[in-house]
């Protein structure tokens, strides 16, 4: 025995499917790079004088505010300074997605722990960018595809 379908149902089949073909995959990915691009690459920029010169700003707040454990706050400021624009840049590309995604993921993951845990639903939603990103790459518009990377 079939169960028919509630016919609430119909519009929201309907409409899904209009923005399946409206908004392909390669779309939605190349939204989720940029996005995920901007909010990284602008925290980066907010770290740094110039190009690339860190700012004593950022080593005090490594040292007081971000609590990382395991790691010298300035190593940390390194390391997060450089990798917010990095892995920012490359997303734009859409060269090495999956691997950006995965280093952003990375460190959503430590500011969530150890730094701002009272955040959540803004690390959630970047989550769920960098995991689509992760589990289906940076899509036709990628330098990924241009040059067969998984």
């Amino acid at each position: 025995m079939t169960a028919t379908p509630a016919p609430w149902r119909a519009p929201f089949v309907h409409l899904a499917q209009i923005a399946g073909k409206l908004l392909p995959e390669d779309v939605l990915a190349l939204v989720a790079r940029l996005g995920v691009a901007a909010i990284f690459f602008q925290s980066g920029r907010t770290k740094v004088d110039g190009f690339l010169h860190i700012t004593d700003g950022t080593y005090a707040l490594f040292e007081s505010e971000y609590h990382l454990p395991l790691i010298p706050p300035v190593w940390a400021a390194h390391a997060a300074t450089y990798s917010e624009h990095l892995f920012s840049i490359l997303l734009v590309l859409g060269l090495f997605t999956r691997v950006s995604a995965l280093a952003f993921l990375g460190m959503t993951a430590v500011i969530e722990i150890f730094v701002y845990p009272d955040a959540w639903p803004t690390h959630l939603s970047w989550a769920g960018l960098l995991l689509f990103l992760i589990a289906r790459g940076g899509g036709a518009f990628s330098l990924d595809r241009i040059a067969r990377l998984p």
